[in-house]
């Protein structure tokens, strides 16, 4: 993340992102696959870490094996044919309001205070000796003698999939790759993430 000056003069902080021409590898129709989508392709992959299957799916695009291939449902933003790349200022234009897909920082095995929200304890005096952060009760004794599903308790958080919606591109910079969005995105530094509009 960093921050710029909006033309207001205010201090706007922002996400940059570097996007890559996206490679074309296949173009899905109503009339083979029932749907009509764009699959993209981005990153280079190693050679021995693709599966046999991916390196004809990707020499069939005439290109080399990529990392991350993603499918765009209803792409009728530009007109592309199976090999061809699609750059960053054919597609997003500066004002535009895009969504960002993620997957949010893994933080591990985490109580309900971190994963949930709960406040724990609030008066620490009064015999709390270590029960500030602590769940509390999870259910009654003779009925249902059981602990219900989705009852939230201590466990792994973060890792997970998340959309961030309605965030505006401030600033691009098609020659070197890169756009400013407005706001932070989902993951960590390096991570992949889609943006769509």
């Amino acid at each position: 993340m960093t921050s710029i000056f909006g033309d207001t003069g205010k201090n706007v902080a922002c996400t940059v992102i570097e996007v890559v021409p996206n490679v074309v590898t296949q173009v899905k129709t109503e009339e083979s696959d029932k749907y009509a989508a764009l699959q993209l392709s981005m990153g280079e992959a190693r050679e021995k870490s693709t599966s046999k299957p991916m390196k004809g799916h990707f020499a069939k695009a005439g290109t080399t094996p990529k990392k991350k291939v993603v499918e765009f449902r209803d792409f009728d933003v530009v007109e592309k044919s199976i090999g061809d790349t699609i750059a960053v200022d054919e597609v997003f234009s500066e004002g535009d309001v895009v969504n960002v897909i993620g997957k949010s920082k893994g933080k591990g095995f985490q109580g309900v205070v971190k994963r949930h929200g709960f406040s724990g304890v609030n008066d620490a005096t009064h015999g709390q000796h270590n029960r500030q952060r602590a769940p509390g009760s999870i259910g009654a004794s003779s009925y249902p003698s059981k602990v219900f599903k989705g009852m939230r308790m201590a466990g792994r958080t973060g890792g997970d999939r998340i959309k961030m919606q309605n965030l505006t591109i401030i600033k691009m910079f098609p020659e070197k790759n890169l756009i400013l969005i407005k706001g932070a995105v989902p993951g960590h530094k390096g991570s992949f993430v889609i943006v769509e509009k």
